[in-house]
């Protein structure tokens, strides 16, 4: 199994060349933090396969920034669905996930 780090993921543009100053400053803030979300995921994920629920509490995060994050690194390769369906903390169905 592979692993791509946080470094390895795509951060798209979060500004425009037009946005005033303080919006270019918080742009960058985002990919630092979007970058520390990446990361703490990969590591949550090196543990064991799960469900976005379950990567947020392992990780300090809600459910909610985890979802985020899983849908741009499926994309980007780094994680995988195992094809399993689990069980969130709200008792939903959720599909679990893993490194590629």
């Amino acid at each position: 199994m592979s692993h791509v780090l946080e470094h390895d993921l795509p951060l798209w543009a979060a500004c425009r060349r037009s946005d005033p100053v303080p919006s270019r400053i918080a742009a960058g803030m985002a990919g630092e933090l979007r970058a520390d979300h990446q990361r703490r995921i990969v590591e949550a994920l090196g543990v064991s396969p799960a469900g976005a629920s379950r990567i947020a509490e392992r990780v300090g995060l809600v459910a909610h920034q985890v979802g985020k994050r899983l849908g741009e690194m499926e994309r980007a390769g780094a994680i995988e669905t195992t094809g399993r369906t689990v069980m969130s903390a709200a008792r939903r169905p959720e599909r679990e996930w893993r490194l590629r």
